[in-house]
């Protein structure tokens, strides 16, 4: 099992900096998604590199896409597997590589304790059953490793994904608007592939679950110091924009 690493080796650090520039890019997600999941990854990368060495680590990436991850982890000394049920958007950046399975990450087509660091980015709120999926994602984490779930809190500033900010009038009342406008159905589609996952869900979760330590409750794209602000109920459901949960399985 990989060790977690010291602070002398942890250059990753999250300050207002580095918020400023994910929000630069962020704001190019549809536009230019390659920009965007790009920076995100290597930011991925160091951040969960803050609670798991991982060097030799086997990585699961739930949800993983297209595969802009891949290369950040595996920079990173991670072995790299993913999983999505959408053999389209595992194929977005041409063929689907080895190490990629289709499958639902509500029922993870992988044994008990499988994995060091079972990761998922931006998923949660996409499957109906958010709770299960993170519940899976545990399952499959070995004794002493790692589960890291970062998913967009619906009552954020993004929470309606290209729908916002009308999702604050309601997600079905967002989706019409969209469709009207534009003349399309949006990718993230309320009710189907969009569904309202709030902090307090979350750490509701993270404290009832019996299976892992929590370590970390930590607004993701938000510098370090403002982590206090998901203690704070209502305020943290509007000002969070991303949940990161991290756990280390019993």
């Amino acid at each position: 099992m990989p060790s977690r690493t010291s602070p002398a080796a942890r250059p990753w650090r999250a300050t207002l900096g580095r918020s400023v520039r994910l929000l630069r890019d962020f704001r190019h997600e549809q536009d230019d998604p390659a920009r965007f999941y790009t920076a995100l990854a290597a930011d991925s990368a160091g951040q969960v590199s803050q609670y798991v060495d991982l060097a030799g680590a086997t990585l699961l990436d739930v949800g993983g896409g297209p595969g802009y991850f891949r290369d950040a982890f595996a920079d990173a000394g991670a072995t790299y597997f993913s999983l999505d049920a959408d053999a389209g958007e595992l194929s977005g950046l041409g063929e689907i590589v080895p190490g990629t399975v289709i499958g639902s990450g509500l029922a993870l087509p992988f044994r008990d304790d499988a994995v060091d660091v079972c990761y998922s980015s931006n998923v949660l709120e996409h499957v109906p059953d958010p709770w299960l999926m993170a519940d899976e994602m545990v399952r499959v984490t070995r004794r002493g490793g790692v589960t890291f779930i970062s998913y967009t809190v619906w009552f954020g500033p993004w929470g309606g994904h290209e729908t916002a900010p009308w999702h604050y009038l309601g997600g079905l009342r967002a989706r019409r608007r969209y469709a009207r406008v534009h003349g399309k159905e949006p990718k993230n589609r309320y009710g189907e592939s969009l569904f309202p996952v709030t902090v307090g869900a979350g750490i509701a979760w993270a404290r009832r679950q019996g299976g892992a330590e929590v370590l970390d409750l930590t607004p993701r794209y938000n510098p370090r110091w403002s982590r206090f602000l998901v203690l704070v109920p209502l305020v943290r459901e509007v000002v969070t924009w991303n949940l990161v949960i991290v756990l280390r399985k019993r």
